[in-house]
């Protein structure tokens, strides 16, 4: 399929804010595309080129896309950056210096959607001497082949920025319209798979009453809402509940097909590399064939063998080298609290209370290796306060609140499973801007300008620059600028001031939501700071603007 094509639908998607809109333009778009290119298609619709649960990243800089958009179009990297500079989108810069590009030379062949996927993937696969600029060849040579509209869009493609507003949920709504399948069905497979472009094809098929819960293949997992209170608790989940320690480590499922074991975090990003020690632990403490459960890694101190906060291990999730001495330094515990599949039966469908028996049946606990998570199933309100206030002595962060008869529902924030803390929810933020710092700090970005998610757009709600150390801490402000600073695309023109793209997701406590005609959001955090760096956490997990508006209504009620 010509590029010219998708590129047409960009700017068909862009032109309107309304979901319904979106999602007949894809749908009708969708209908024509023949069935090789459409997983492609779909991955370039969302803005990627693979898919979610992928670990390859393109990993191409500003400051490398600027020397191709100067090879490309004939003008110097001075005037491209002076212009990135005013503009602060290399996708709109790229668009007029093609327009008037200096070497008109034809086209050597029309850009086809197959070269744009093949050229950027192997962005994410090159290594070795000499491949920085064998990575600028690949993208001048997409550029030299587009015309001023295709290259904007490759820009942005490539330095993965491209946002048309089209959300998952427009995506699933589109691939049920265009091949008539029922939405819920679609759902479902996106969920299993992790993987619209995979589904879209299967839906074209008829083919998606195939797809299977497999370990080995990470699957999007149930998520939690925040509970207002106790009593709302009850009110919402039924009768009986299990109650569950909230602990304060990052989310793991672990996978074993009967062959190999895999491990994935909340995500979708395997790191099995990176945890050796969990393996060994699971092939001594876990019976079965084959099973999928989901659990919390916990880091513990090796002297004292009490929990560590997350941030404190956080680091092990990237780490490449030095696992084993890694391993050694931030031991961590598994405390497992489901099951989803196991001996070759999904288990999603079960009730928790069957779910948790098995689990109790087939782990070999054995403290700081492998444990349940500590629960409580009651139905008695003065039983949860107690169990909630030894939960908060002991530094765990609440409890974990589960419908007893429930599901597990992947990929969705039901009223299945909730969480209960003591203060007002922290918001995961992420950061959409950034001040430089003076004397001491001059060099280092200190302040923060922070967004929540409201559709597919970021809105902003604060400023934050508090809970961040000097130095000898797990986040400092050197370590947030050394993140932020190849995110950054605009200057303010006052040199203090810049936007950086959003990524880096941070986890943000305040004392009050108010209202605010300051931010987009028309809301603001009342004396916001950080709590850490929430690298486990995706931008699809944002928290949104429906939230910030429940907080603020549970402070009135209070």
């Amino acid at each position: 399929m010509d590029y010219k094509e998708l590129v047409d639908v960009y700017n068909e998607l862009d032109k309107t804010t309304k979901r319904l809109e979106k999602t007949e333009i894809l749908s009708e778009f969708l209908k024509k595309i023949p069935k090789n290119d459409l997983q492609s298609i779909i991955y370039l619709v969302e803005g990627r080129i693979f898919p979610e649960w992928d670990e390859r990243k393109i990993g191409f800089s500003s400051r490398s896309m600027i020397k191709a958009i100067s090879v490309a179009s004939g003008e110097s990297e001075s005037k491209v950056e002076s212009l990135f500079n005013k503009k602060g989108d290399l996708g709109l810069v790229t668009e007029e210096v093609m327009t008037n590009k200096k070497q008109r030379t034809l086209r050597s062949k029309k850009l086809v959607v197959k070269d744009v996927i093949e050229n950027t993937r192997k962005l994410a696969e090159l290594e070795g001497k000499g491949t920085v600029n064998r990575k600028i060849g690949l993208v001048t040579e997409l550029l030299g082949n587009s015309n001023a509209e295709e290259a904007k869009y490759i820009v942005k493609t490539v330095l993965e920025n491209l946002r048309v507003g089209v959300s998952a949920g427009i995506v699933r709504d589109a691939i049920a319209k265009a091949f008539k399948v029922e939405v819920s069905k679609v759902e479902k497979a996106g969920d299993y798979i992790a993987d619209y472009g995979e589904v879209a094809v299967l839906a074209k098929e008829k083919r998606l009453k195939g797809i299977l819960l497999k370990p080995g293949r990470p699957f999007k997992l149930m998520l939690a809402l925040p509970a207002e209170n106790i009593e709302k608790a009850f009110k919402d989940l039924g009768e009986t509940i299990q109650f569950e320690e909230k602990l304060d480590g990052f989310r793991m499922t672990v996978h074993y097909n009967g062959k190999e074991y895999n491990l994935f975090t909340r995500r979708l990003e395997n790191v099995t590399k990176q945890f050796p020690d969990i393996i060994e632990i699971v092939k001594k403490h876990i019976k079965g064939k084959s099973y999928i459960i989901d659990c919390e890694a916990v880091g513990y101190d090796k002297e004292t063998k009490k929990y560590l906060p997350f941030q404190n291990i956080s680091q092990r999730i990237k780490r490449k080298h030095n696992i084993e001495e890694t391993a050694r330094k931030f031991p961590v515990e598994l405390n497992v609290f489901d099951v989803i599949f196991y001996n070759g039966k999904n288990l999603m469908n079960n009730p928790l209370k069957e779910r948790r028996e098995l689990l109790e049946k087939i782990i070999k606990k054995e403290k700081r290796k492998i444990v349940l998570t500590k629960k409580l199933v009651t139905g008695n309100e003065k039983e949860v306060e107690k169990f909630f206030n030894q939960a908060l002595e002991k530094g765990m962060e609440g409890l974990m609140v589960k419908n007893y008869e429930g599901s597990y529902k992947p990929g969705r924030y039901v009223k299945g499973w909730m969480k209960l803390k003591n203060v007002l929810e922290p918001l995961d933020c992420v950061i959409v801007g950034a001040e430089w710092g003076n004397g001491k700090r001059a060099g280092l970005l200190t302040s923060y300008r922070i967004a929540i998610k409201h559709g597919d757009e970021f809105e902003e709600i604060g400023k934050v620059s508090t809970g961040i150390k000097e130095k000898e801490a797990n986040l400092t402000y050197w370590k947030l600028t050394q993140m932020l600073k190849p995110l950054i695309v605009k200057g303010s023109g006052k040199g203090k001031e810049v936007k950086v793209k959003p990524k880096i997701i941070i986890e943000v406590a305040y004392e009050e939501v108010q209202r605010s005609p300051t931010y987009s959001s028309g809301w603001a955090l009342r004396f916001p700071r950080v709590l850490r760096l929430r690298e486990d956490k995706s931008l699809r997990e944002l928290s949104d603007l429906d939230l910030v508006k429940r907080i603020h209504n549970s402070q009135k009620k209070k």
